[in-house]
């Protein structure tokens, strides 16, 4: 590690309710990958933003390599050499990777307006070479993989003589071999004497990819440590400020409960192939597998969001109909998608709307007036249940960050009383406080009687919530088994099992056994 590329010091921000940053500082090292880490709502992004030119400060000062400077604007910093890549991707699918890039800085064919398509793929190929990126720059955005167009981001950054990079959870939709790649490329940067802010929820990575770490909490910086001496537990600690709730594995046998929901037979082209399970009163019954495994697609079918094929769906024991979500809902089903901002939030919408909606006809008086006081006092009675952290409830949903708007969507279906809840990712993009209050939202609601499908991608997290586990393969089910006795690498051989399937007899499926046979 090098020279001091950035200082930030007394940063101030306030937003209408809210005083986002308080006295924040930090600093990055050339040569060096510096992790950002705390709670949703302490400030990461908006500090990053900041440095960025998305946001302008309210005090401080920001030096860039011992020079004070005043960042109006991205144009502003990329000038300066610092570039953001942010979790949600902000590439135009219809155009190609190189236009991409360079759009808005096109080559021009000598004196003419008409752009140089082929000079712009030249500089793409060579920026693809610095981070080992075998494509064609010509190739549409919209046909490329979550983890190409992340290498586009980065590649666009690297356009503009880069010197400092912002990358904002930049692992959150990627599987294990991709980050393995991404990994190597931000390396490479740092051999090149580029400084990295790597802000991210996941703890296991500090160690793998930072040098040092810098913890904010509440707006306000706390600390700045070389990864090599602290511990993981030492950074949670600084990040929550309180104890944390540790949920252990389920107690209690739930297959002598009553099967509140049955799948048959789901089958929807091949990303759904003749799936059948059965969940039981108070269980938490959780969904393993690879990206493109099926998983969020089975939950889809069972919602009524996407048509199945054929496959037949029991409720307590009834056969019923899907086929829209009103159906799902109307027979007690609830579904937060792993996509909340998509499919779970009217984000232009208040805290308030967005948790009474499901539920409206609950909060109607005569002639279909809104009861704004009933809205109201229970609106405000989930928010403090799940600690939501909100200004006021009438807070617009976009406002809020990851983990509250999460929250949101969890109220919402809880105010809709749902016996059954679909969970898909429910911690995907939220801090370790975030999540320990939802796993311990989650096995409360078990305890209380509702049954509970949690989708997830974190081996750790499906082994310490659920009773049972399903794993899945292309479609497939391809393991059924109690959670106590299973292990991260059997879990793993169960989701690689491209060319066979474990079929299960429902004597196998009580007794949590597998048997395997060819296809």
């Amino acid at each position: 590690m090098g020279d001091i590329l950035v200082q930030m010091e007394g940063i101030e921000k306030n937003f209408p309710g809210v005083h986002a940053l308080s006295d924040c500082r930090f600093d990055l090292l050339s040569g060096e990958i510096h992790g950002l880490v705390g709670e949703n709502g302490a400030g990461k992004s908006t500090l990053m933003k900041i440095l960025a030119g998305i946001y302008t400060k309210d005090g401080g000062t920001v030096k860039i390599r011992g020079e004070t400077v005043e960042v109006h604007n991205t144009k502003q910093a990329q000038a300066l050499g610092i570039s953001i890549i942010h979790q949600e991707l902000n590439l135009m699918k219809h155009l190609t990777a190189a236009q991409n890039i360079f759009i808005g800085r096109e080559q021009k064919k000598g004196l003419t307006f008409l752009v140089d398509d082929r000079e712009i793929n030249r500089k793409s190929e060579e920026l693809f070479k610095l981070i080992n990126l075998n494509l064609d720059p010509r190739t549409q955005v919209a046909g490329l993989t979550v983890a190409q167009q992340q290498m586009i981001e980065i590649a666009k950054a690297l356009s503009f003589n880069l010197d400092v990079l912002i990358m904002d959870e930049p692992t959150s939709a990627l599987s294990e071999s991709e980050i393995e790649e991404l990994f190597k490329v931000i390396k490479n940067l740092k051999s090149q004497g580029k400084g990295v802010v790597y802000i991210s929820h996941r703890m296991d990575e500090l160690h793998q990819i930072c040098d040092r770490v810098t913890v904010m909490r509440d707006g306000r910086y706390i600390a700045t440590t070389p990864m090599k001496d602290i511990a993981i537990e030492q950074i949670i600690a600084q990040m929550v400020g309180r104890e944390i709730y540790e949920s252990h594995h389920p107690h209690g046998d739930t297959s002598k409960n009553e099967v509140v929901l049955e799948v048959k037979n789901l089958n929807r082209g091949r990303v759904v192939r003749d799936v059948s399970f059965e969940l039981h009163q108070g269980e938490i019954l959780g969904f393993a597998g690879l990206l493109g495994a099926g998983r969020t697609e089975t939950m889809r079918l069972i919602f009524g969001a996407d048509p199945m094929d054929s496959g037949e769906i029991y409720v307590k024991g009834k056969k019923v109909t899907i086929k829209k979500p009103r159906d799902a809902v109307r027979h007690g089903i609830g579904y937060l998608s792993e996509d909340r901002k998509r499919f779970g939030l009217a984000l232009g919408m208040s805290v308030k709307v967005n948790t009474v909606m499901a539920s409206l006809s609950k909060f109607l008086k005569v002639l279909g007036i809104l009861d704004e006081a009933k809205s109201k006092r229970i609106t405000q009675e989930y928010v403090d249940r799940l600690n939501t952290k909100t200004p006021s409830i009438e807070q617009l949903a976009k406002n809020l960050s990851g983990g509250n708007q999460q929250k949101v969507v969890v109220g919402k279906w809880l105010v809709r009383d749902s016996d059954i809840l679909i969970f898909d990712e429910p911690t995907r993009g939220i801090d370790v406080g975030a999540k320990s209050e939802i796993y311990k939202l989650l096995n409360e609601l078990a305890d209380a009687g509702k049954s509970i499908i949690m989708v997830s991608s974190e081996l750790p997290e499906i082994l310490r919530m659920s009773h049972r586990i399903v794993v899945m393969c292309e479609g497939r089910v391809t393991a059924v088994q109690n959670a106590e006795g299973i292990t991260q690498e059997k879990i793993m051989y169960y989701a690689t099992l491209r060319n066979e399937a474990v079929l299960l007899s429902q004597k196998d499926r009580e007794n949590g056994r597998s048997t395997k046979k060819t296809d």
